[in-house]
Order: C-alpha cells, then structure tokens, then sequence
C-alpha cells in the first residue's frame, strides 16, 4: 500500500518541524501523548504547560469527526483531563460500524478564539495533480466541504504561489487576514509535496492576531517514499483503522515484507473465525475474501492477506506458520477451514512455495488436527503439478484433510467447497503437466511455419462488427479507428499527443532495462511458438556492467542478445525498437523511464516495479501524455497479444502458454488491474471462448500509467477483437468512464465487467488490500456501486466472480450464433525445447553432479555447517574449534576437543621470521607480491621437514602402538630402517629447554582427555631417544599428531575406521597449515607496514663453492 494514514501527533511533528512560512506557528511541539500506562506526575514534569494552561484533549486513533461523537474535552485543567479520560480510557467505543477501544490520547493548549477565525484547508493528490480545498467557515460545522470550498488544482510539476492561492481561494477572507492565510497555505502546500503526503487536512485552522494555530489535523502519506523522506519522517509508525487491533503477527510480517523482494501482507479481522485465507497474488486475495463474504462467511472470516512476487521457500514457511499459529489458538465448535488459493502464477515457482507451506503444515499438524481443521487448494502456474502434489501427500502422511484442485477447477470453486455450498469431487480432473510441451520431433532447427494468421474472427468477413466510429468534438474531427486521447473524453477536453491503436504487432521490437534473463528466455520461447520470424527482444540495458552479448535459445539454436551499459547506445543501434520493458527497481524505475521517454522511437513503456511514489508516477503520466507514450504499469506483470508480442513473465511459462492458447490470437481483448489475475482470465477465456486477441494488466497502483478507457477504446477501434472483458477493482472512479462511453455510444462492442473488492463494505473497519489503489475513498469508489453503474450502463456484469465465466461464456455463443465471430479451425502451434534447468526441476532428467559435498549447504535461506544452521552454530557457542569439526569431521565435537584445536591453532600461529616459510613470505612480500602469493610461497615450505609432521607422525606411532611395539622396539627398527621419527627433534630446544607449546598441550590432554593412550607411548619414546641426545624431544608437530589421534579414537565421535581414514587422508596437518597461515599473514603485513624494500641476501652468507677447473 502506499498511502497510509498517521496519526495526528505524527502529522503536527512534521509540519511543526519542517514547514516553511512567514506566518507565526503557534505552539510548536506543544501536545502531550496519553496511554494506559501514562504516569501523570511525570508527564507534567516533561510538559509544564500543563500546569498552567486551559486544555483539550481527544483521542489519535484515526477517528472522523470526532467533536460530533463527543470524544473533544474542551477548556479543562489537568485534572479535569483525568476525570474526562476515567470513562474513556480503555473503554470500548462504536464508531460508525466499527468498535474499538479508546486508548491513545492527545492533550494539546486550548486556543480560545471566536467562530470567524476558524477556516479549512485541505490538499488531496489526483491523477491530474494535487488540489487545496478552502473554505472560509471551518469547524465542526463546515459541512460538506466539496460542495462548499473554494478548489484550486496546482497540476503535476507546476508551483503554487500566494498570488494564485490569495485570488482563487481567499475571497471571502477578511483582508487582514489573507496575507498570513496564503503564506500558511504556500508553506503547507510545500510540506506536503516535500514530504510526500497524499492527504492533509487541518480543520479547524484558526487564525488570530497571535498567529496560526493548527487545531486538527488529518493526514495520510506515500509509504513508499521512505527511501527519500527516510532523514525527515524517522521511523514512523501507522496505526491501524479504528475498530482494528494492531497484532504483533501483523507487525512481523509487514516486517517480513520490508526486508524482501516479494510481497507479504496480513491483516487480522476476526481472530476467533474458523475461515481462513492464505493467498497468493493481490488481486486474488480480494476475490477470495469477496467470494467468502457473498457467500454468507463475512463474520467468520479470520483473516486477509496475500503472498506473490515468488517468495523463498523460507519466506513462505514464516508467513504459513504465523497463519496456522493463530489459527490453532481457540477452537471452533464447527471447525475451522483454510483457504490455500491463487489465481495461475506468471512466473512464481509453486511448488518451491508450496514447500513451505507443507513445512509449516507439518510443524503444526497436532494443533490443526485437534482444531479438526480442513485445508482447501487450489493454484497454478510454473511446475504447480508438482506442488498440488506435494501438497496432497502431506495430507495422506499427516491426515489432516486436503482437498487439492489445479487449473481446471474455478479460482473459487474451492471456497463454495469449503463452506459447504457446493460438493467436493472425489477424484478432480487431472490437466496437463507442465513437462507436456517436448522436443519438436521433426528435429529441425528452422522457425517453424505459422499456426495461425490471424484471428479465429478474421478468416471470414466480419458481419455485425462495429464499424469505427468519428466522433466530433467541438470543431475538431478525430477517427477514432486509429487514435485515442490519453486525458479522458468525458470530464471536459484537451488535446494532447495522440496515442496509436495498436500497441504491438508481430514485428514489435523491444529493449529490456535490467538483467531479467528468465523474463527474457521466456518471451523469445512465446516468440518461437507464435511463429514469428524473428525474436521480439533486440537489447537489454544493464548499467552495472560493461557492454557485452548474454547468450539465449530461440527455438533449438543458441543466440546472442547485446547488453548495454547506457540507454543511449541502445537506442542509436536499435532504431527499429519502439517499447521498452522496464525491471528497474522501485528506487530507479522513475530516473530509467524519464530517461527513455527522450527517444522518440518509444510508444510503449512497460514498469513492472512495484512500490514507485506517487508523486514520480504522475509525472511519468505526464510526460508519457505530452509525448503520445502509452504506459503499462507500475506494479504489472505486463501485457501480452497472442501470436504477436507478451511483455516480461505475462502469460506464466510455456505450458500455460498452450494451456490458454495464448500462441495464437482470439476474438476477446481484456483489460485488468491484477497481473496475477490477468493470467486467470486467460485461463477463463481460452475454456470459455476461441481465446484472448490481446490482454493488458494495468497495475495495481492508484495511478496506473494508463487506464481502463484507455485500452477499452484502442479494442472498440480493433476490427479483430468483437468483445471485451473488464477485471476492475475497489477504488477511483476509472470504470465511470467506461459507463459513459457505453451510454454515448462510443463503445458498441459487448462489455463483461466485474469490480472485485466487493466485501469492503462488509467489513466494519477499513480494509488496505493488496493492490496500493485497492481503496475507496468515497462510496462511488466501491465496488459495489461500480458493478451496479456498469450493469445499468448496459455492460454484462454477473452477480459475483464465481460466474465471471459462465457470462463470458454466454456472450461468446450469442456472437457466434449472429455470425460476429466465426470460429476457426485450431492448428497445433511448434514445439520449443525445455531448459535443461527447468527440465531438472520437474524431475524429468537426471545428470550425474560434478561435485559432491557433504560439510556445506549454501542454497536455503541460511547456510549450514554439517546439517548445522549458521544461526545455531552461533546459539550453540562452539567457536572456531567446534566449526572446524563440523566441517572437517562432519561432527559436533565435545567442548574439550573444540578447545583442544583451538589450542593447537593458538601454538602452531607463528615460530619467528627464521623457519623457512616465514621467511619465505617476508621475501616475497619484500619484493612487491600481494598477500595470497605471499602466503602461498610460506604454505609451499610446509613439509615433512617443516611443519608436515603432524600426519606422518601420527601414522608411524599409531602403526607402531597398534602392532604391540615396544617404545624401545619402535626406536630400534626406525634405527635400522635408516628412517626418522617423525616428531622427535627440534634444532633449538631440548630436554633441559623444554618447548612450554608442548607442556601446555600435554597438560591439557592429559586433563581432560579421556584416554590418553597414544601420546604415553610417545612419551615413553621421548625418554629413549632424549637419552641419547638432549634435543630429540616429542615436539609440537609430534604431540599435536599422538595427541589428535587419542582424540578421534575416544571422544566417542567417531569409529576405529573412521578415526584412521582422517589420519590417512591428510587431515591433521591441516591444524598446522591453518595455524600457521594466521602467522605467515602477520608477517606479510608487518613487512608491508615496515615498508621494507626487496630482499637481497647478503654475500657473507653464502659460500660459493665453484668447480676447481674453473677457478683463477
């Protein structure tokens, strides 16, 4: 959503802080916040004045008119505000329908004042821009203010001034009063447009000889600003609508939602109702809740929400498991059902999401079972085969009732099922898998020959089709067969660019802004399959990397697409392109299409991001109008014309292209807000007619970049398409127009219309759906007020979604049997070849993997050490030595043996610049090498001789304790085999210099380990070989390797097998290079730091012995 409501003491903060005005803003940041949990005493301490000053109090809870309900305490004291609050805190309170408890209060000075020095003020965003509406009599008593208020439109980009505001607005101000009023309403207008309100009104406003005095206050800003405006609003909080609590299971999910890519949305209506919903997409959740609420289920309905825009796996788990958690609170004595809907997916994996939700659904099956709840499904889109699947075998395993229906069965079917008004078949029909388009058996590699020319309409001569109209208006003449005007035709004219009928053909060229390589395969994959000559796609740009090709299939045959770095090379080299589908993010969508609209090649821009401000789209809108530009979206899937052109993931994948019959074109054209629902009626009309002539998704925000009468009149004006379908929706007043436009004649062609959203006003609070616009302001923008203006208008509108079809349906045959639409003879479009990835992912091939792992799992929603969670690796504290275990020895090592390694890492670190691999690193970094070539050449030293011995000696005294060797018989056969002990030996210390690396080690061990077998051998050793020489001591190497052994074989970790197998593959002298990388990397650095220059060994240190022929 993006205009959401604050509070009031929200509203007064910003304009008290940032307003910019020569009038004089009484008291500033003088308002108090009262709660349940207020402590009085300190709250006077914080706010003196309320001590001294007379006081009003009221409630801030996004409560209208609250002076009539009586909840204003006027002119009181502090303590006469206490009495007033005893019956009102915490009381519950009927506002309208809605009842809630009072909770929140603001105490604010009282302002005494007389009745003609109260005024309103109010400015509210349109399409067309922002109007302040004034009215010289404010108050409680002001009436309707839009019948009554003087009106200004200060237009999108244009700027307000106190001439214009004191001309238009002030007239019947006293003269003394208006300099100070068009300074207030200049300075509040530009607050407004700075901090990206939608809605700000201040009545009373009152004016007296001190100053202004903003007494209250109602606003509403663009949440989607927070990005810009995040420095000035700070964290702001929105309350919910009066009449609704605010759950923590809300918060977190809105939470959920702000930190991904996708879009999750809860809200709590009725947390003790047994009917559930769990939906994907933001059009098809409101036709869910309106489907439950006609059929009698409004006061049992839970919940509203919805989930789209392909969710992880994880994702969808935390928001299914929220769901079932509340849900499985308090029981119902007639049970409780869950909704898993959605319309068909465009390109959301369902069965990744569907995993999930069965993760959820079997963490939570004690609870569903004994709360007898019922789950109905029903989905489709990519691989949803797979998901229903899935989703019926955790039924049978759990026995939680899942009843299961794909593509074939109505999007709301299953919620006449689920509430017992209609039966639930016992073994649904089974459609077509997703794997059923294959290899083109011919095996050729040429485009195929087309499947169809032309729609199923065009092959005969069209009898009853609308001939175009010329409309004349004043003393211009427009035809429009080949034009439509963007400004609307019925609320008074203007004249700008025109805008072509047909925004795509068979030979459309495209440039795609953003690296959107599956969007991309899957428009060429829709191109092949329509036949076209050649792919739709001439470039991308990407402006994070440089210019290069990104290697795509067309049909059978690799091709390469150009990326550029900058829109303008794209443009120069690609002429023949004229639309551009933007995937930029919300934060640059607005920079990238202002951008593209300089290049007069472009006609169409598509916007699929969601979450634009308001304030960039309506100067998109403008620009877009004043250069003849028609806009698809923001927050879209796209558009498609089958058999010519699809934008993006339009359309869902290959499968659902043929399912819909979407590769050739048909007689109907439709027009929809919902993209997720624009592929439902693809669906709906390919089973119910010959199929779609060219669908539109407008998007879902307050304002689209085109809208309804928009795409309407270009298929009024289409000799192939002979009927229209119109998915409207709650909020705005677009759909008027297409009532108009019937009654005037300017639309003849059949119009099915449906506005969903229809359960709004069942509810007894304010509902925000998915869609930003999805909201009515005033009781014409309901759906239910649209629906009826539309049927008596003369446009074919069923008494709910469930019989959407069933009137498409019944039109389609009345066009037939009057020989408007004659249908043709269907042609089987060519086969494409499937990705290899997607292959793989329905389970249709297998491949041997390259690689194998079996320590580290990086794809989930977190990694994993060894079947461990990276989050509990650091709940658990094991440190660095229980990580090293996990991934070294696939286990979780007892606390002792983490330590252990840790120890070992800590004296293994550094021996000094003179061994070898020290001083191997020193020189190379001394001459100029980077830190990994530095380290390398000290790692490359590591040996039998130098460090390495800590597997070599862990063999040789395991074999030899292992075959009963005495430690004398040990050293003699060593001794005779001409063969060291690896492990005994140091060239500085000795027995009467002991090494403390190794005492500490040995102490260690032998404290906590619980057999210590191997290193008292080694030991014993030690007395023989340091008898005969003071300096053949079990050194670091040495114990560390004995020491390791005893650990594997008796932390009881591990088997005998697999204790040697870590022995034998080298895994001990891995501690060794490990510890001693942290010192090789000391040294590089402290070379660096020194700014030491390169190494050059002295000549006194080396002794040049040259062959004696060769010597003077």
């Amino acid at each position: 959503m993006s205009a959401k409501a604050i509070s009031e003491q929200t509203g007064k903060d910003f304009l008290y802080k940032y307003i910019c005005t020569s009038a004089a803003v009484q008291n500033r940041f003088r308002y108090a916040n009262v709660t349940p949990e207020t402590d009085f005493d300190r709250l006077a301490q914080e706010h003196p004045w309320l001590l001294t000053e007379r006081l009003v109090v009221k409630p801030d809870q996004l409560i209208k008119r609250r002076g009539k309900l009586g909840l204003v305490g006027v002119n009181l004291d502090l303590s006469g505000v206490k009495e007033w609050l005893k019956p009102r805190l915490m009381r519950e309170t009927t506002v309208g329908k809605a009842r809630g408890i009072l909770k929140n209060f603001l105490i604010e000075p009282f302002v005494p004042h007389k009745q003609e020095e109260e005024f309103y003020v109010c400015i509210y965003a349109t399409r067309e821009g922002d109007y302040v509406l004034f009215h010289h009599e404010g108050g409680v008593d002001v009436g309707d203010v839009d019948a009554k208020a003087k009106k200004l439109l200060i237009g999108v980009d244009e700027k307000i001034s106190e001439d214009t505001v004191t001309k238009e607005l002030l007239t019947h101000v006293p003269n003394d009063k208006k300099v100070v009023l068009a300074s207030f309403i200049v300075g509040l207008f530009n607050l407004y447009e700075d901090l990206f309100f939608t809605y700000l009104e201040i009545n009373p406003l009152v004016v007296t000889k001190d100053g202004v005095y903003v007494l209250d206050m109602a606003a509403k800003i663009d949440a989607t600003a927070d990005y810009i405006c995040k420095a000035k609003w700070g964290d702001v909080e929105f309350p919910p609508p009066f009449g609704r609590e605010a759950y923590p299971e809300e918060a977190y999910i809105a939470d959920l939602d702000a930190k991904s890519g996708a879009s999750l949305k809860l809200t709590l209506l009725n947390p003790r109702g047994r009917i559930w919903t769990m939906v994907a997409g933001g059009g098809a959740s409101v036709v869910y809740s309106d489907t439950i609420c006609d059929l009698g289920g409004v006061n049992e309905l839970a919940n509203y929400g919805e989930y789209s825009g392909a969710p992880s796996e994880q994702q969808t788990y935390d928001y299914a498991k929220t769901i079932l958690s509340l849900m499985t609170r308090e029981k119902h004595p007639d049970g409780k059902v869950l909704i898993i809907g959605g319309s068909i997916a465009n390109f959301t994996n369902v069965a990744a999401t569907f995993k999930g939700i069965v993760r959820a659904i079997k963490d939570y099956q004690v609870p569903l079972k004994e709360h007898e709840v019922t789950i109905f499904v029903r989905r489709g889109g990519p691989n949803y085969q797979e998901g229903l699947r899935v989703m019926g075998e955790v039924g049978k395993t759990t026995g939680i009732p899942i009843h299961v229906f794909g593509t074939e069965t109505h999007m709301t079917a299953i919620v006449g099922m689920a509430l017992g008004h209609r039966p639930i078949p016992n073994q649904p029909p089974v459609a077509a898998h997703t794997a059923n388009f294959l290899l083109n058996s011919s095996g050729s590699t040429s485009t195929p020959a087309s499947s169809r020319t032309a729609s199923f309409s065009e092959n005969a001569t069209r009898g009853g089709a609308s001939p175009a109209k010329k409309t004349k208006i004043g003393r211009w003449h427009i035809d429009f067969s080949h034009y439509l005007f963007s400004y609307s035709l019925f609320n008074g004219f203007s004249f700008p660019v025109a805008k072509g009928t047909t925004l795509f053909s068979k030979h459309t060229k495209t440039i795609v802004w953003g690296m959107q390589t599956r969007a991309v395969q899957g428009m060429l994959d829709f191109d092949y399959v329509c036949s076209r000559v050649e792919p739709s796609v001439a470039a991308m740009v990407y402006p994070f990397t440089g210019d290069h090709k990104q290697k795509f299939y067309w049909g059978h045959k690799e091709i390469l697409i150009p990326v550029y770095k900058n829109m303008s090379d794209a443009m120069k080299k690609h002429q023949d392109v004229d639309v551009l589908i933007s995937f930029a993010s919300l934060r640059s969508a607005f920079d990238s299409t202002m951008e593209t609209m300089q290049y007069p090649q472009i006609h169409t821009i598509a916007i699929i991001a969601e979450g634009i401000p308001e304030a960039h789209t309506r100067k998109i809108i403008k620009a877009a109008d004043e250069k003849g530009i028609t806009v698809i979206g923001p927050a879209t899937v796209g558009g498609i014309k089958p058999g010519c052109f699809k934008i993006g993931n339009t359309g869902g994948m290959l499968d659902n292209i043929l399912a819909s019959k979407l590769y050739r074109p048909g007689s109907v054209a439709y027009v929809s807000r919902s993209g997720g629902m624009s592929n439902e009626l693809n669906n709906i009309i390919s089973r119910t007619t010959d199929g779609v002539f060219e669908g539109v998704a407008i998007g879902g925000d307050r304002y689209p970049g085109s809208v309804f009468t928009d795409h309407v009149l270009r298929y009024q004006d289409t000799p192939g398409v002979k009927m229209i379908v119109v998915l409207g929706e709650i909020g705005g007043t677009e759909e008027y127009k297409i009532c108009q436009a019937i009654k005037e004649s300017r639309i003849t062609k059949p119009v099915v219309c449906w506005c969903i959203g229809t359960c709004a006003t069942m509810f007894s609070s304010e509902v925000q759906f998915g869609h930003a616009g999805a909201c009515a302001n005033q009781a014409s923008e309901t759906a239910v007020a649209k629906n009826k203006a539309l049927k008596e208008a003369g446009a074919f509108v069923p008494k709910s979604f469930d019989e959407l079809g069933d009137i498409i349906k019944s039109v389609y045959d009345d066009l037939v049997a009057k020989g408007v639409i004659q249908p043709a003879e269907e042609v089987p479009p060519p086969t494409v070849p499937m990705d290899y990835s997607w292959a793989r992912e329905l389970g249709l091939i297998r491949k041997p993997a390259s690689f194998m792992t079996s320590i580290c799992d990086e794809r989930g929603q977190e990694l994993i050490y060894a079947g461990m969670p990276i989050t509990e690796v650091f709940k658990s504290e094991i440190g660095l030595g229980g990580t090293l275990g996990l991934l070294w020895f696939q286990r979780r090592l007892p606390k002792y043996a983490c330590q252990f390694i840790e120890m070992c890492l800590m004296v293994t670190a550094d021996h000094g610049p003179a061994v070898s691999g020290a001083h191997n690193t020193i020189v190379c970094a001394r001459a100029g090498k980077d830190l990994i070539s530095s380290l390398t050449s000290g790692l490359l030293t590591i040996g039998d001789r130098f460090g390495g011995a800590l597997d070599a000696a862990a063999k040789q005294f395991s074999k030899a304790f292992d075959s009963g060797m005495l430690p004398m018989e040990f050293v003699n056969k060593m001794k005779k085999d001409g063969k060291l002990i690896m492990g005994i030996g140091h060239r500085v210390k000795s027995i009467n210099n002991p090494d403390m690396r190794v005492q500490i080690l040995k102490d260690f061990v032998k404290q906590h380990f619980p057999s210590s077998q191997l290193l008292d051998y080694a030991l014993d050793v030690e007395k023989i070989t340091t008898s005969k020489k003071p300096n053949l001591i079990l050194n670091v190497d040495g114990l560390i390797g004995v020491a390791f052994v005893d650990l594997l074989r008796t932390c009881g970790g591990f088997t005998r097998d697999e204790a040697d197998e870590f022995v034998e593959i080298g895994a001990l002298n891995g501690i060794f290079v490990l510890g001693r990388s942290m010192g090789f990397i000391g040294h590089y650095l402290d070379q660096k730091r020194l700014k030491q220059g390169l190494y050059r060994h002295p000549w006194d240190d080396i002794s040049y012995v040259l062959p004696e022929h060769m010597s003077m």
